[in-house]
C-alpha cells in the first residue's frame, strides 16, 4: 500500500488520499490524473489493468485501488 501512496501523491500532489471514498464521484480525480496512475500502477506492480475495470468504483478510494491491483495480480 505505501508504494500506491507514492504513486498516488505523486501523480496529485496535495490531494489527501487517506480517508477518501469518492475520490472520482466527487471529481478529486480527473481523467488525466487516473490515466497517470493506471500507467504506474501497471508499471510498479506489474498487472494489466483494462478499459473494463476504468470505472469509478475501482478509483473511488486506496483501498479500491489497492483491491484492484490485488485482483489483477491473482
Amino acid at each position: 500500500m505505501e508504494k500506491l501512496m507514492q504513486i498516488l501523491t505523486e501523480a496529485c500532489p496535495g490531494v489527501e488520499f487517506d480517508g477518501q471514498t469518492a475520490l472520482i464521484d466527487d471529481g478529486i480525480l480527473g481523467s488525466l490524473d487516473i490515466v497517470t496512475i493506471v500507467s504506474e500502477i501497471m508499471e510498479e506492480f506489474d498487472v494489466e489493468i483494462t478499459v473494463d475495470d476504468l470505472v469509478p468504483e475501482n478509483f473511488n478510494s486506496v483501498q479500491a485501488i489497492m483491491a484492484l491491483i490485488e485482483a489483477r495480480r491473482g
